[in-house]
């Protein structure tokens, strides 16, 4: 063991007089480990981004949104008119024959939202209204921090109770408890029984497919919203091509069906559904579809999406892109690998006399292939631990001016470093072995 350590040290010698062609040797290495640190914690921050996101829109979630048409009377087709069919469009009736009719359903819950101003101990901000039920705070994963979430009393009578989002409370309540105290959103006074816990996860992209930034929204009774702040169904839904007035639940409103042909009729502004099971999405879908086709008079003013599909077809997409980069950082490992192939190759032949002396004075062929492997190894681990610290710091760097999540985890750092060092074994056995196999009496005379 001894005369192996001697060895080693040898190698360390070779590479201390060669400083900078070991350097360049080692290179390729360093920004192989670099790209591979770099693309696993894009990867990883890319998957933790995704499964936040899951996490956000709710597990199993198949959201319904209303397609608004034009309620202008007769349409032309081929030159013909045909009268549009009438549907009532999303409604509250929907939510209620979803969850008695689909077996497959664990729960549901309605959706109105209404932007406008809140106005609390004479500040004043926009915010965003949520008409819902009490199931919604379930289906998308929100814990109450403080308070309760509506009970079924607050629910079925319209009672004007709000449950407020984490930002609404440090806007309006930072330095009081929130609970038992009224906040007045448009011109309707709301008790506030309940606040949200703060969600730091940004994704406002993906509003479109059922994710909403919690933060900033209140949240209301869905029957409180129709009872005291709008509700499109007392007036479209009655409407077919012709001028009219409607008078309902303490106000009067006059539609012109010629002056708003693109007006939203439907009720409800979305419908959230969750299934029992993953595997029932798609069965789930297709009844779905079935049953509004029904109730809607074979009139397809309705959207349905699966969020969760969507966020895991993006997690494929990433995958694939991950794929490419991990391809891109190999080679960059097999040039920096045949580099130190190269220049161990250039080393042997630079240094036949003194593998001659060696052996001439005593030393065995495995003395001058653990020299050589040494060596390669050894350029081929520093280049590792650069090249880890390199792409540590890379990583932050996208995180930070790119604006890209990485995660850098252990697994990663090691696998490089392994990588690394197997890289000088396997590149570096091939001289050595043919240095050890030189005669010695050659290598004396060799000029």
């Amino acid at each position: 063991m001894e005369r192996y350590f001697h060895d080693v040290v040898i190698a360390i010698e070779s590479i201390l007089a060669n400083q900078m062609r070991s350097m360049l040797t080692a290179l390729g290495i360093i920004f192989g480990v670099a790209a591979v640190i770099a693309m696993l914690a894009i990867g990883k921050g890319a998957q933790q981004e995704i499964l936040e996101q899951i996490k956000m829109v709710g597990v199993n979630n198949i959201i319904i949104t209303p397609i608004v048409e034009s309620n202008g009377g007769d349409s032309e087709e081929g030159g013909e008119k045909q009268a549009k069919k009438f549907s009532p469009g999303l409604t509250l009736e929907d939510v209620e024959a979803i969850e008695e009719v689909l077996p497959t359903v664990n729960m549901a819950s309605p959706e109105i939202t209404l932007s406008s101003y809140v106005i609390q101990g004479g500040k004043r901000a926009t915010a965003k209204l949520l008409g819902i039920s009490g199931e919604y705070f379930e289906i998308f994963n929100l814990p109450i921090q403080e308070g309760v979430p509506f009970n079924e009393y607050q629910e079925e009578n319209g009672i004007p109770v709000c449950v407020i989002g984490a930002n609404i409370k440090n806007k309006f309540f930072s330095k009081e408890n929130p609970i038992g105290k009224y906040i007045k959103f448009d011109k309707v006074w709301l008790k506030v029984v309940g606040v949200l816990e703060r969600n730091d996860v940004s994704l406002t992209r993906f509003e479109n497919i059922g994710v909403n930034v919690m933060n900033d929204n209140i949240y209301v009774p869905v029957k409180t919203m129709l009872m005291r702040f709008q509700n499109r169904a007392l007036v479209a839904s009655r409407i077919k091509g012709s001028e009219g007035m409607i008078f309902g639940m303490g106000f009067a409103m006059s539609f012109n069906a010629g002056q708003n042909s693109e007006s939203n009729y439907h009720q409800l502004d979305r419908i959230i559904v969750q299934v029992k099971d993953s595997e029932e999405l798609s069965p789930s879908t297709e009844l779905l579809a079935r049953l509004l086709m029904r109730r809607h008079e074979k009139v397809k003013d309705f959207e349905i999406t699966v969020p969760e599909l969507l966020l895991k077809q993006e997690q494929r997409t990433k995958d694939v892109f991950n794929v490419v980069l991990g391809a891109i950082a190999s080679i960059s490992l097999l040039v920096g690998g045949i580099g130190i192939m190269n220049i161990m190759y250039a080393t042997v032949m630079e240094r036949i006399k003194e593998i001659g002396t060696r052996l001439a004075i005593g030393a065995q062929k495995k003395d001058i292939v653990v020299q050589f492997l040494s060596e390669a190894v050894l350029i081929s681990v520093i280049g590792g631990v650069i090249g880890v610290i390199i792409g540590i710091v890379s990583s932050w760097l996208i995180t930070k001016f790119a604006d890209i999540a990485t995660i850098v985890t252990p697994i990663s750092v090691v696998i490089s470093f392994v990588v690394s060092a197997s890289v000088g074994v396997i590149f570096g056995y091939s001289p050595a072995k043919r240095a050890s196999e030189k005669d010695p009496i050659e290598s004396l005379r060799y000029e």
